[in-house]
C-alpha cells in the first residue's frame, strides 16, 4: 500500500455504506488521477458517484439560495460516517442524455459562441447580388478617398432630399414596396402641387437648418419661396446641395465638415465631380461631363441598394429569432417533400425511374419532359443518381425555364391541396427534409453572407474538427483584424486542440449532439471542462475510454493529466489497463458483485496493485489470469451475408462479406465507419429485405445509406440489433419487467391466501396500472421537483416512502417478504429466494450469466449504463437460445444475426470472459454474432475480423484488412493489427508485456 496522505491533501471518507459498500474507509488524494476499478457491481459507481459526487453536489446546493435550500432536508445525504476534504464536484457520465435538436458539437464545446463573436467582429459582409463587400463608409475613409482625387477637381457635395427605397437582402430582385398611395397623373407634374405634407415639413426643416439650394439633373434651384419650386419635378430624385469645393491640400477640414453634415441629415453623401472635356465642349456647346461618387453611413451595398444587418453575435445564433432562418426557425429542416422518399433508390438512373413520383401513370408526361430536358441540358440519363454531378442534380430538382423540376412539381401540387387525392399523394412523399431556404445551415441570409477568408460560419461548421483546426491555424487577417480577434482565435484554437486530443477530430462541428455515442459525448464534456480552465475541482468520470481505439488512449491520458496538472482532482471509474497504468492511485473494489462486493480489496499505485494477490484486477494485469484465444477458430463457410456497393457517410463504395455461425468483430479507429456500416447498412439492408419478404414493402426503412446488392439474407431469419440505447425512459421500467419475469412474480403473489382474502389480483401488484400502486407518485417511488434554473431534483415519495405500493398490497408476504422487498433483491439473491419457482428462475438465470447478477430486480432502467442496458437485451435473447438448443436435432432453431455495439462497455476483465461465454452459447444455438469492438481481449477471441480505416472521418471508410486476428496482426497499415500483435505475442510468450 502507498503511504497515507495527510488529511489536508485528501478527500477522506470513513464508514461508507451507500448501496452495497460495506462500511469502508478510503482516501482520494487531491490533485491526483485516481482510478476506481473492480468487477461489475462491486460498488464502483456507489463509491464515485453516489458517495463522493453526491456529497459534493449536496454541499454545492447548500451554498445556494433559500429557495434551493428548502429542499435540502429532503435530499438524501450519502450514508457515511464522515466525508472530509470534498471539493466542488463535476460528474461526466458515459450516457448521452442530450435530445435537444439545436445542440451540436460546436455549441456543446462553446466553440460556436466564440465563432459568433469572431464573425461579428472581423467578418466581412458580401452582397448577395453583386458579391461586392458591404461596409459602412466612415467620415475619415470618405475624406481620404476624396483627397486622393486630382488637385483642382471641382465637386458638388449633395445628399438626397428623400432617402430612396431600399431592397431587403431576402428579396434582392424585388423593389421595396412603398407605403404611399399610387401616384396620380397630376403628381408627375412639376411644381408645388406635387409636394406631400412630409416633403413640405422636410423642406421647412432644411431651410431652418441653413440649407437653401436643391439640385436636380445638373441644375440648382433656390427654395426660399414656394414659387422657386415650380420648376422641380419631385417625382424624380432631388438632392440638397451642401457645398461646392475644389480639391486642394487646404480643403480637408471643409470636406470633412461637408461629409459630417450630409451624414447627419441623411446618412449618405454624394460627390458630383465636374470635369471639362474639350471635344464634348466643342460638340455640345460647353456641356460638362459628370461622375458621381456615393458613400453611405448605413450598412448597405452601394451598387445594389440592398440593406444588410450589421454583424453582431446574435445574428449568427440559430437559437435566436434574430439570426435563425425564418422558414425552419433554426432547426435546419422542415416538413416538406423528403428527397429520400422521392428518390428512394439512389442507384437508379433517371431513365430507370429514379424520380419515383414521375413513374406513376398520371405523371408520365413529366417523365417524358425530364428526358427531353436532360438531353438538352447534357444531363446523363443512364448514370446512377448518386453519381450525377451536383449541378445536374440541382437542375433536376430546381428546374430551369419551362421545366419545373421536382421542387416546382410539388409546389404546383401544393396549390391543389384542396383535392383529397392530391393530399393523399403528397403525404407519401412528406417528411423532415433539409430546409430549402437555408439548405440546412439554420441561419438567415444576412448571416450566411458574412465571411472570413471566403468561408461563412455555416461552411466552417460543416468542417471536421481536424479541418477546422487547420483553417484557423492558417487564417489570414489584416493587422487590425488580427489584433481584434487575437483572444477569440486563441480560445477557438485551444478548444479545437482539446477535441483532437480526446480523439474526436473526425466529428464535424455541426454534428448533432443527440447522434453522439455515450463515449463521444463524455469526451466532449471532458474537452469542454479542460477549456473552462477550472481549478480546485473534483471531476468524477465514468469510463471515458468507451469507444476509443487503443491507438488513441494516450490522448485521453494526456487530457486527464492536463486536468490534474491545472490543480484538479480526477476520480475515474475505469477498466482500461492503460488508464490504470497512468493513474497516480488505484482503488480496487470487490471481491465479487452485489452483496459479495462493496469491499476495498486493494489501494495503491499500479505496481502495488499488480503484485497484490488479493486483487482480481491485479491478477489480470499481471497476466496471472488471462482471457485465452480459442484453441481452434471457426472458419468461414458458404453461408455469408454479402453487401456490395456500400456508400454511406464516409464509407467509400466498398463490398463486404460477413460469415455466419461465428463471432465477427468490426474494428478500426474512432470515426472509421464501423457504426455506419453495421447500423445504417447491414442492419437496415437485412431488416428491409425481411420486411419486404413479409409484407411486400419496406416502408419506414428509407435511409440515405445506399448499397447496390444484398445476398445471403435467406440464411438468417432475423437481424437483431442489440445496442446501448436505454431499455426504458421511466423509473417504472426495470430489469424484472424487461425480461418478462415480473408477470410470474405478480401471479405468485396473487395466488397467496392473503391476497385472495383481500381480493387482490395480479394487477394490484403492478406499479404500471392503477389499483395497488401509490397514486401520488403513480408507481415511480419518487416525485420530481422543478428547480427553475437548476436541474430538477428527484425526491422520495412522502406517501409511499419509495415503496411504490399502497399499504394493503404491502401486507401480502411470500416467505416473509412483500412485493417491495422482493423487488429490492439482487438477481443473485432472487435466484435463491425463488429456487422453488422454475418459471421465475429460468428467466433470472440469463441475467446472472451475462454478469448482471448484482442488479436489483426493481432497479430503475434510467439508472442503467449503456453497457448494462445492452447486456439486459443480450439476456433477453439468451432465454430462447437455451430453450432452442435443447430441441432434438436443432432443426427448429431460429437463425438470428446478432449485432452488438461495444458490449464490453463497463465490463471488468473477469466480466468480459462471462460475456464471451454467453456469445458462444448464442452461436451454439444457431446464431451469428457481429460486434463493433475496441477491446483487444474480445478481438483476439473473434473468429473473423473486418478492420476499417485507415483513419477516421473523410480518411476512413475503407477496408484495411479481413481475416482471423492473426492475419490482421500482420497487416502493416492497420492500427488494430499493431496493438493486436502485441496482445497475441504476449499470450504466445506467456509474458506480461504492455501495449506499444
Amino acid at each position: 500500500m502507498s503511504s497515507t496522505p495527510s488529511q489536508t491533501d485528501s478527500i477522506i471518507v470513513r464508514g461508507a455504506r451507500v448501496h452495497n459498500l460495506k462500511n469502508i474507509d478510503f482516501e482520494v488524494p487531491h490533485n491526483t488521477l485516481t482510478v476506481v476499478t473492480g468487477v461489475s457491481g462491486s460498488g464502483k459507481s456507489s463509491l464515485a458517484f453516489d458517495t463522493i459526487y453526491a456529497e459534493g453536489q449536496r454541499r454545492y446546493v447548500e451554498s445556494l439560495s433559500a429557495y434551493a435550500r428548502q429542499f435540502l432536508e429532503r435530499i438524501e445525504k450519502p450514508d457515511a460516517d464522515t466525508i472530509d476534504g470534498i471539493a466542488p464536484a463535476v460528474a461526466i457520465k458515459q450516457k448521452n442524455t442530450t435530445r435537444n435538436p439545436r445542440s451540436t458539437v460546436a455549441t456543446a464545446t462553446e466553440i460556436y459562441d466564440y465563432l459568433r463573436l469572431l464573425f461579428a467582429r472581423v467578418g466581412r459582409t458580401y452582397c448577395v447580388n453583386c458579391s461586392r463587400e458591404v461596409k459602412k463608409d466612415t467620415v475619415d475613409e470618405v475624406g481620404e478617398a476624396i483627397l486622393k482625387l486630382d488637385p483642382g477637381t471641382r465637386l458638388q457635395v449633395l445628399f438626397p432630399l428623400q432617402r430612396p427605397g431600399m431592397a431587403s437582402v431576402q428579396e434582392p430582385e424585388k423593389p421595396a414596396r412603398s407605403k404611399t398611395k399610387k401616384a396620380s397623373p397630376r403628381e408627375g407634374q412639376r411644381g408645388v402641387s406635387t409636394l406631400t405634407d412630409a416633403l413640405k415639413t422636410r423642406l421647412f426643416d432644411l431651410r431652418k437648418a441653413g440649407f437653401n439650394r436643391l439640385y436636380q439633373n445638373g441644375q440648382i434651384f433656390e427654395f426660399s419661396t414656394p414659387e422657386s419650386l415650380l420648376d422641380i419635378n419631385f417625382a424624380e430624385p432631388v438632392f440638397v446641395l451642401v457645398d461646392r469645393l475644389t480639391i486642394s491640400h487646404d480643403a480637408r477640414s471643409r470636406i470633412v465638415d461637408a461629409i459630417e453634415t450630409a451624414y447627419r441629415e441623411s446618412g449618405e453623401v454624394i460627390f458630383e465631380q465636374h470635369y471639362s472635356d474639350e471635344t464634348d465642349t466643342d460638340a455640345r456647346g460647353g456641356a460638362r461631363a459628370t461622375q458621381n461618387l456615393r458613400f453611405a453611413q448605413r450598412f448597405e451595398c452601394k451598387s445594389c441598394n440592398i440593406r444588410y444587418e450589421e454583424p453582431e453575435p446574435r445574428l449568427f445564433s440559430f437559437n435566436n429569432p434574430y439570426g435563425a432562418c425564418p422558414k425552419c426557425q433554426g432547426f435546419g429542416n422542415t416538413i416538406d417533400f423528403d428527397l429520400d422518399l422521392v428518390i428512394p433508390d439512389k442507384l437508379k438512373s433517371l431513365a430507370e425511374g429514379a424520380i419515383e413520383p414521375w413513374t406513376k401513370p398520371k405523371y408520365r408526361p413529366l417523365f417524358t419532359d425530364l428526358k427531353r430536358y436532360a438531353k438538352a441540358a447534357g444531363i446523363p440519363l443512364d448514370m446512377a443518381w448518386i453519381d450525377l454531378a451536383e449541378e445536374h442534380k440541382n437542375l433536376v430538382l430546381n428546374g430551369e425555364g419551362k421545366f419545373l423540376g421536382v421542387r416546382g412539381f410539388f409546389a404546383h401540387l401544393e396549390r391543389k391541396k384542396y383535392k383529397l387525392h392530391v393530399r393523399v399523394f403528397l403525404s407519401r412523399y412528406r417528411g423532415y427534409s433539409t430546409c430549402s431556404d437555408c439548405n440546412g445551415s439554420r441561419l438567415r441570409m444576412e448571416a450566411r453572407q458574412v465571411k472570413i477568408q471566403g468561408k461563412n460560419l455555416c461552411e466552417i461548421c460543416s468542417l471536421t474538427v481536424e479541418d477546422a483546426q487547420k483553417f484557423f491555424d492558417q487564417v489570414q487577417l489584416s493587422p487590425q483584424e488580427a489584433e481584434i480577434a487575437d483572444k477569440v482565435l486563441e480560445e477557438i484554437r485551444e478548444r479545437l486542440r482539446f477535441l483532437v486530443e480526446v480523439g474526436l477530430e473526425y466529428l464535424t462541428l455541426d454534428r448533432l449532439s443527440s447522434t453522439l455515442s455515450g463515449g463521444e459525448a463524455q469526451r466532449i464534456q471532458l474537452a469542454t471542462s479542460l477549456g473552462s480552465r477550472l481549478v480546485g475541482t473534483l471531476y468524477v468520470l465514468d469510463e471515458p475510454s468507451i469507444g476509443l481505439h487503443a491507438r488513441d488512449t494516450h490522448r485521453l491520458v494526456k487530457i486527464l493529466h492536463d486536468l490534474r496538472n491545472l490543480g484538479n482532482t480526477i476520480l475515474v471509474v475505469e477498466h482500461d489497463s492503460d488508464i490504470m497504468r497512468a493513474a497516480d492511485r488505484i482503488l480496487d473494489l470487490g471481491p465479487g458483485a452485489g452483496e459479495n462486493g462493496g469491499q476495498l480489496i486493494a489501494g495503491g499505485t499500479y505496481d502495488e496493485i499488480l503484485h497484490n494477490p488479493a486483487s482480481l484486477t491485479g491478477r489480470y494485469l499481471s497476466e496471472d489470469l488471462r482471457i485465452q484465444p480459442p484453441p481452434l477458430r471457426r472458419k468461414p463457410g458458404p453461408h455469408q451475408i454479402k453487401v456490395q456497393g456500400i456508400r454511406a457517410n464516409n464509407i467509400k463504395n466498398i463490398d463486404i462479406s460477413i460469415p455466419l455461425r461465428m463471432l465477427v468483430a468490426i474494428t478500426g479507429v474512432s470515426g472509421s465507419g464501423k457504426s455506419t456500416l453495421l447500423h445504417q447498412v447491414i442492419y437496415r439492408a437485412l431488416a428491409q429485405a425481411k420486411q419486404q419478404a413479409s409484407n411486400g414493402n419496406g416502408a419506414g426503412l428509407t435511409t440515405s445509406a445506399t448499397w447496390e446488392s444484398l445476398e445471403g439474407d435467406q440464411y438468417i431469419d432475423e437481424a437483431v440489433l442489440v445496442d446501448q440505447s436505454p431499455i426504458g425512459r421511466t423509473p417504472r421500467s426495470n430489469p424484472v419487467t424487461y425480461i418478462k419475469a415480473f408477470d410470474a412474480i405478480r401471479e405468485l403473489f396473487a395466488s397467496l391466501p392473503e391476497a385472495k382474502k383481500r381480493g387482490l389480483s395480479s394487477g394490484h401488484f403492478s406499479f404500471n396500472i392503477p389499483g395497488g400502486r401509490c397514486e401520488v407518485c403513480q408507481g415511480d417511488g419518487t416525485v420530481t421537483v422543478e428547480m427553475q434554473f437548476l436541474a430538477d431534483v428527484e425526491l422520495i415519495c412522502e406517501e409511499c416512502k419509495g415503496t411504490r405500493y399502497k399499504p394493503t398490497v404491502l401486507e401480502v408476504r411470500y416467505k416473509g417478504r412483500n412485493i417491495h422487498e422482493v423487488l429490492n433483491l439482487t438477481v443473485k439473491e432472487a435466484l435463491k429466494f425463488f429456487a422453488e419457482v422454475p418459471k421465475i428462475t429460468e428467466k433470472l438465470r440469463a441475467l446472472e450469466e451475462v454478469g448482471l447478477g448484482y442488479l436489483r430486480l426493481g432497479q430503475s432502467a434510467t439508472t442503467l449504463s449503456g453497457g448494462e442496458a445492452q447486456r439486459m437485451k443480450l439476456a433477453a435473447h439468451l432465454q430462447p437460445a437455451t430453450k432452442d438448443s435443447t430441441r432434438a436435432g436443432g432443426d427448429k432453431r431460429r437463425r438470428l444475426l446478432y449485432i452488438f455495439d461495444e458490449p464490453t462497455t463497463g465490463l471488468h476483465f473477469d466480466d468480459v470472459s462471462k460475456l464471451l461465454a454467453a456469445f458462444r452459447r448464442l452461436i451454439e444455438a444457431g446464431g451469428s454474432i457481429v460486434v463493433i469492438e475496441h477491446n483487444l481481449e474480445v478481438i483476439k477471441t473473434a473468429d473473423w475480423v473486418i478492420d476499417l480505416g485507415p483513419e477516421g472521418g473523410n480518411r476512413g471508410g475503407k477496408i484495411v484488412g479481413v481475416g482471423p486476428p492473426e492475419a490482421i496482426a500482420k497487416l502493416p497499415g492497420s492500427y488494430t493489427g499493431k496493438y493486436l500483435s502485441h496482445v497475441l505475442n504476449d499470450h504466445e510468450k506467456g509474458s506480461s508485456n504492455g501495449r506499444p
